[in-house]
Order: C-alpha cells, then structure tokens, then sequence
C-alpha cells in the first residue's frame, strides 16, 4: 500500500507561484511513476505533469508546459510541483498519484493506482 499526503496549496494573486508537496509512505515508492492532476468543480480530473521512476522523464500538459516544473526525491519519498505565472484557470483541486511499479511514466487517470487526498488551489485575477 501507498498513502500520499498533498500539502501547499493556497490562495495566490495571478501571476504568482505555489510549490505543491507530495509525501508518500513505502519502501517501493522509487519504483514508481507519479503524476499531478486536477479537478476544476464541474469538470473532469486533468492530467497536469507525470515523472518517471527515476527523474528522468517528464511530461506535461500544454496547458502548463514552460510554467511548471515536477521533480522528486526518492531518497524523501517526494514528489513537488512548482507551479509559476500561476492563472485563474489554474484553479483547481491538485492530486498527486501513484502507479505501480513501472519504468516509464503514466499520462492517464486509469494508470494510476494511488491518490492523495488533494490540496486546493485558487489564482485571483
């Protein structure tokens, strides 16, 4: 099992930057892909940006490429998103996820096994 606890989010002015954590329990937590998604209300859940087991790959949405930046410390069993020029349409409920062990990274909500209980984000403009 995999628990994984959000932390960061916030109220922020448009234009402004948040750092979301993503702490995660295990000892396999190395050998897995892990994502970011969120959750607008009335919408469905979005990718946002995924990470490889190993750091090396990433990819992201093009909604937030050249504004966000995933990275992780598998030695803290730790995921984080830096979210800068942050805007209104950014606002959004964050979940970090996990898949199973796998080597490659993971774009779609099916593929990940594991969720966080979110951490809520809000852009003024």
């Amino acid at each position: 099992q995999v628990q994984l606890v959000e932390s960061g989010g916030g109220l922020v002015q448009a234009g402004g930057s948040l750092r979301l954590s993503c702490l995660a329990s295990g000892r396999t937590f190395s050998t897995r892909a892990m994502g970011w998604f969120r959750q607008a209300p009335g919408k469905e859940r979005e990718f946002v940006v995924a990470i490889s087991w190993t750091g090396v790959s990433t990819y992201y949405a093009d909604s937030v490429k050249g504004r966000f930046t995933i990275s992780r410390d598998n030695a803290e069993n730790a995921v984080y998103l830096q979210m800068n020029s942050l805007k209104p349409e950014d606002t959004a409920v964050y979940y970090c996820a996990a898949t199973t062990p796998r080597p490659d990274l993971a774009t779609e909500v099916d593929e990940y096994t594991y969720w966080g209980q979110g951490t809520q984000v809000t852009v003024s403009s």
